[in-house]
């Protein structure tokens, strides 16, 4: 009988640390990513995509905001799937959300570029009835979204990566929005909550209400003991593989009096989820936003020799998928960014030119071509066959 009892123990102890090991914030299985001790966060280079949430308005208002203002419109033309979709079809692994601040709720809930098109201004989406940052492109005229909240969006990208624990570190992107647009006809277009320190600290509560401390990369996390972000980076360098794989890691797009005010009480990001596009020199200075690749090529590709993170594009405004130039493109890619982000992950068919901007490799993120890593293989940074665990 001992011997059953010990025996039936022995099951239960394995049932036990098999489910811990499936758990939702289980790592991807050592033997799949051999080098993850080596090689770090800034090692990698994948594919983003620009307003991640974004879907073209409904052809009834494109068509009048084209009559209106044709090359405003034409910026406007295109649209991405859910953003799970993207993670799972698309191979990205950076998104961009813009957010609106709305504490009180509701704010946002009537769309007054409706009435153009004979449609009722109220959403009738009771998401937007209920306080909390939005996410949408423009207030009343470019308003649609695959995810409507700030909540919302994360909840999707925090459930999809803890089913998936061996991605790469996904980067979001997030810009702060609190500009009026003109009103020609006296619609009634909204004027967007300003965004100040309260609003700030509500955004970093957002994050932390959906995602616990082990799904993010934070500036704490890398800064260290050091004194500032730019010292551990050049010190130290950014987390290795290992310590990131399966995380998140939040990036402020603004680099104007919202960025200082983020910064502002903060030194050196203490106490911040996001890290901020902060000039060399400063005390947070670890990640750098060079959207334009052609003009920012050099800079973008000593910022990456020198230790930092990038973000750049590789298309905007759907110039390059109407002309079917690559020259951005083919720079972004060149340049060592850790992040290039598009619109077109997938070829576009709507100008006839099959624009397309995929990561070299064929898998969601290859060996940064920049930093030359001896040796390393795309299936290095992230197999697809190792995304799940359980």
């Amino acid at each position: 009988m001992h011997r059953t009892f010990v025996i039936r123990i022995a099951a239960v102890a394995f049932v036990v640390l098999s489910a811990c090991s499936s758990s939702k914030h289980a790592p991807a299985p050592a033997a799949a990513y051999p080098r993850d001790d080596q090689l770090r966060l800034n090692d990698i280079q994948s594919l983003g995509t620009h307003n991640s949430y974004h879907v073209q308005a409904e052809p009834k208002l494109f068509d009048a905001l084209k009559a209106f203002d044709p090359a405003l419109a034409s910026t406007l033309e295109y649209s991405h799937p859910p953003l799970d979709e993207q993670f799972d079809n698309e191979g990205i692994r950076q998104i961009e959300l813009d957010v609106f601040a709305d504490p009180a709720g509701g704010l946002y809930a009537n769309r007054a570029g409706n009435a153009v098109i004979g449609k009722p201004k109220a959403s009738g989406e009771p998401a937007l009835d209920k306080p909390g940052f939005k996410v949408f492109h423009v207030q009343d005229i470019d308003f649609q979204s695959t995810c409507l909240t700030f909540v919302a969006c994360l909840t999707i990208v925090r459930d999809w990566s803890r089913a998936h624990p061996g991605h790469v570190p996904i980067m979001i992107d997030v810009e702060a929005k609190q500009d009026p647009i003109p009103d020609p006809v006296n619609l009634g277009f909204v004027t967007p909550h300003a965004i100040g320190a309260p609003e700030l600290d509500a955004l970093d509560a957002e994050i932390h209400s959906v995602l616990d401390a082990s799904d993010l990369i934070t500036p704490d996390d890398v800064r260290g003991n050091h004194a500032t972000l730019e010292e551990a980076i050049k010190a130290d360098g950014w987390p290795t593989l290992a310590k990131s794989r399966g995380k998140l890691l939040f990036v402020l797009d603004n680099e104007d009096a919202i960025r200082d005010t983020y910064v502002a009480g903060h030194p050196a990001l203490k106490g911040r989820v996001l890290f901020t596009s902060s000039p060399r020199g400063t005390p947070e200075a670890a990640f750098l936003k060079l959207n334009d690749a052609v003009k920012d090529e050099a800079t973008i590709r000593q910022a990456v020799l020198d230790g930092y993170i990038v973000r750049t594009r590789s298309d905007a405004d759907t110039v390059e998928a109407r002309s079917g130039d690559v020259t951005a493109r083919d720079a972004a890619l060149r340049s060592g960014a850790q992040w290039v982000s598009t619109d077109y992950p997938v070829p576009d068919t709507q100008f006839g030119k099959n624009f397309v901007v995929t990561i070299p490799s064929g898998t969601p993120a290859r060996c940064n071509p920049v930093l030359a890593l001896p040796d390393c293989t795309a299936s290095d940074i992230e197999n697809p066959a190792h995304l799940t665990t359980r």
